[in-house]
């Protein structure tokens, strides 16, 4: 299989997970060790400005711009763990690139950051993430739990959390809800 790196996972309607019921995952890494990505539909309840204030990383004087935006919850694994996931700037070197606009970081530099105009252009936080081991994201494909789209940096950024499910299974081209639970092969 090709790598999903750059991808989103649409879970499927039918798939029994109650943890990742129509969940959207922007896969960060792919290969032949397994997968990991960040869950990008789903709000933990907790402010940006807050988190940030209880980490005393909030900038002062004020930041330029209020960051009344929502945490994510990234996924079941190590969820005691902040991710960011940003627009490319050259200026975060403790920024993993994923791709050429995208970049992830666990690194707490950029926190202290954000809404100064030092902030990466776009980004989201996310507690936890998704992880996969080998072989493993695979077969729940092949079990038909999930299906990809490439990604786009406005369904990312750009979306109400709540719309980006949909959005991204209406990019496929077809009624998700039309497609059978069971897979088939040829």
């Amino acid at each position: 299989m090709d790598s999903l790196e750059n991808q989103f996972l649409i879970a499927m309607p039918s798939l029994n997970d109650t943890f990742f019921e129509r969940s959207l995952i922007y896969i960060c890494e792919h290969n032949e060790k397994g997968a990991m990505g960040i869950m990008i539909n789903r709000p933990s309840g907790i402010i940006v400005d807050e988190l940030l204030q209880q980490m005393e990383l909030a900038e002062e004087p004020q930041p330029v711009t209020s960051l009344g935006r929502e945490v994510l919850v990234g996924g079941p694994v190590n969820p005691e763990r902040g991710f960011v996931l940003h627009t490319n700037q050259d200026c975060w070197s403790n920024s993993d690139p994923i791709t050429d606009s995208l970049m992830l970081t666990t690194s707490q530099d950029i926190l202290s950051c954000l809404g100064s105009d030092k902030a990466p252009d776009k980004f989201l936080i996310a507690l936890g993430y998704a992880g996969w081991t080998r072989g493993q994201l695979e077969q729940e494909i092949a079990d038909n739990s999930w299906l990809s789209v490439p990604a786009t940096v406005e369904l990312l950024f750009d979306i109400e959390h709540e719309e980006r499910w949909q959005l991204a299974a209406e990019s496929l081209g077809f009624d998700i809800w039309q497609l059978s639970n069971l897979a088939g092969h040829a």
